[in-house]
């Protein structure tokens, strides 16, 4: 009963986290976060976001079965990819996964940013 209680807790952290995001000026932080939750999602290594001309530029991994951890990857196939997207944290909330790996991800996400402590304090204050 926790587990799920704990995972609907950050699922409804990275969504709230999402919403807060776009409705700002966006910042390093939020742009970090939009951007690894595409790269998780479609699998890409390289993602650019454009909030002016509502465009995602990505390479997406075409081929995992050639990356290995342990050395340097020089090539690794990818396939450029060029999205227009209408809004933003539509997109970002449909990018969310709710399987085990995803949800650990999306903690370790919100940890690693520091997204945490900062909206529990907006949550406290509001």
């Amino acid at each position: 009963m926790k587990n799920i209680e704990l995972k609907m807790k950050i699922e409804n952290d990275i969504y709230s986290l999402i919403s807060s995001t776009c409705s700002q000026r966006i910042n390093s932080k939020a742009n970090e976060l939009h951007k690894a939750i595409v790269k998780k999602h479609y699998n890409a290594t390289d993602v650019r976001i454009d909030y002016f001309r509502k465009r995602l530029v990505m390479d997406l991994v075409i081929d995992d079965s050639t990356y290995n951890p342990n050395t340097i990857n020089t090539f690794i196939p990818t396939f450029k990819a060029n999205f227009y997207y209408l809004d933003l944290q539509d997109f970002l909330k449909s990018c969310i996964a709710k399987d085990d790996r995803s949800i650990a991800f999306y903690a370790s996400l919100l940890r690693s940013l520091n997204f945490l402590d900062e909206h529990h304090k907006l949550l406290k204050s509001a």
